[in-house]
């Protein structure tokens, strides 16, 4: 193996024991960048030299004994709508071009500081305004989207090209290409993780979080994120509880969810769902019930007002941060952005203020919900990753949906509900491509999210079943 292909956790280690040095491993990185960057266009930036410089400080502090945390020497791309200090952040759009940012985001400097290297900013689909990013090329099969808006922090992660990364979440755009590249992908409680210095797609949805390789990968990079920064006004006080499955962020390899309900839902989540996916998603449930936890049917509440809420609050939000550009240089976004935020131009305050009225009953019976449960398990995307290009899905009952609508309907109550969630890798379809669970929690509740994804992941690294479909997606690399 590979140090590109290491997990964080197992590459700090091997750094902390002095088996891997920082320089190797961002040597190993970088490498594959240059292999398979141009098949898979997972980056805008990529910042070789710096990075190398940066490897050889952590080795130099390595040398001496000073390690900065579990992130010491570890590779990182970083979404580009994320504020790196005298690079530029393009949001993937020709509207920022010559942008470079003053100041590093706070995200980026609490990693910088926790000795995590930068290789490079990753491509978004334009301005974090939709499910494909087309600029990407799925790691898996690069015939399909790579998922978005997060797509190329999921491909790198997947794809070798970067240890770690982070993405936004604004609808989906963490969760849904963490599902379609078969890694794991973290949105935290909203406001858990301040998001200054981050360009904003609907401030009221929007969130920071990590795309790993596992969970544990997760729970450590979101331990070095998480905390108040008085510079967002939607940053919530320090959390007083451990954010990981351990004090260290790994926890001691447990598979044990005896006492921990997990709620299956009888209505939304498997509704228009791709069968491959229900069937490798309800059999992870089932792997949770042989872990020891109960299951529990659940009914999701006011399903009928999902979509029309997260599109009546993303849209207006969205049309409001770009006003100005939008009206002196409307010709420099993509096609498709641009409908969007012309399209918020013409909604009516009252359905933004119906909206906000709805995400709060919304949230009051959520958190009635998850007084019942300590998690819910349900598919993360209906259907696994499409053809580039293909616009629709079509259901077994006739009904067309766009690609769009299909990837954010699974993911958007999260977003509404401010409650974290997390997509997991649980198998392929007969084509290799990834299916994702995802696990949802009440807020502040990522110990037991990502405790019961821990577990979950050590059982069916146990079990190693032979899966056909992952032969078919190596295959079609």
């Amino acid at each position: 193996m590979q140090p590109s292909e290491l997990s964080l956790v197992a590459a700090s280690d091997a750094i902390r024991q002095r088996r891997l040095s920082p320089v190797e491993l961002v040597d190993s990185v970088l490498d594959h960048v240059t292999e398979a960057e141009p098949q898979l266009g997972a980056y805008v930036t990529v910042v070789a030299e710096q990075a190398r410089r940066s490897a050889m400080a952590a080795e130099r502090e390595a040398a001496s004994g000073r390690f900065r945390g579990a992130l010491h020497g570890i590779p990182m791309g970083l979404k580009d709508l994320i504020d790196v200090a005298g690079l530029p952040t393009t949001a993937s759009s020709r509207a920022r071009a010559g942008h470079r940012a003053d100041s590093d985001s706070t995200v980026a400097a609490r990693l910088a500081a926790a000795g995590a290297i930068l290789v490079g900013k990753t491509h978004t689909h334009e301005f974090a305004y939709g499910l494909t990013t087309p600029q990407t090329r799925n790691a898996r099969n690069r015939g399909r989207v790579a998922g978005g808006s997060s797509g190329g922090s999921a491909v790198a992660v997947a794809a070798g090209t970067a240890t770690f990364a982070l993405g936004t979440d604004t609808g989906g755009s963490i969760r849904v290409p963490a599902a379609l590249n078969g890694v794991v992908g973290l949105k935290p409680t909203y406001g858990l993780v301040p998001r200054h210095g981050v360009t904003s797609l609907s401030w009221s949805l929007d969130h920071v979080g990590p795309l790993t390789r596992t969970v544990a990968d997760a729970a450590v990079v979101l331990s070095a994120l998480a905390g108040h920064d008085p510079r967002d006004p939607a940053s919530l006080p320090d959390p007083a509880e451990d954010q990981g499955p351990g004090p260290d962020g790994t926890g001691a390899p447990s598979a044990d969810l005896t006492g921990v309900r997990v709620g299956v839902p009888r209505n939304y989540y498997f509704d228009r769902v791709d069968p491959q996916v229900e069937t490798a998603v309800r059999r992870a449930i089932g792997r949770l019930e042989t872990l020891g936890a109960r299951l529990v049917e659940v009914e999701i509440p006011m399903t009928r007002y999902i979509q029309a809420t997260q599109w009546g609050l993303m849209v207006p939000e969205a049309t409001a941060y770009h006003e100005r550009t939008l009206r002196a240089m409307p010709d420099l976004y993509g096609a498709d952005v641009r409908i969007l935020l012309e399209a918020g131009e013409l909604m009516p305050a009252g359905d933004y203020l119906r909206a906000q009225r709805a995400r709060t009953l919304m949230r009051q019976e959520w958190a009635r919900l998850l007084e019942q449960v300590d998690v819910i398990a349900a598919p993360t995307v209906p259907t696994t990753a499409v053809p580039a290009g293909q616009e629709t899905v079509t259901w077994s009952d006739g009904t067309v949906e766009s690609v769009s609508h299909a990837y954010v309907r699974l993911s958007a109550p999260a977003n509404i509900t401010g409650v974290p969630s997390l997509s997991v890798p649980v198998g392929h379809d007969g084509a290799g491509m990834p299916i994702g669970m995802q696990l949802l929690a009440r807020s502040l509740g990522e110990a037991v999210l990502l405790r019961v994804g821990h577990a979950y992941e050590l059982s069916a690294a146990t079990v190693a079943p032979v899966d056909a479909g992952a032969a078919k997606a190596k295959d079609s690399l």
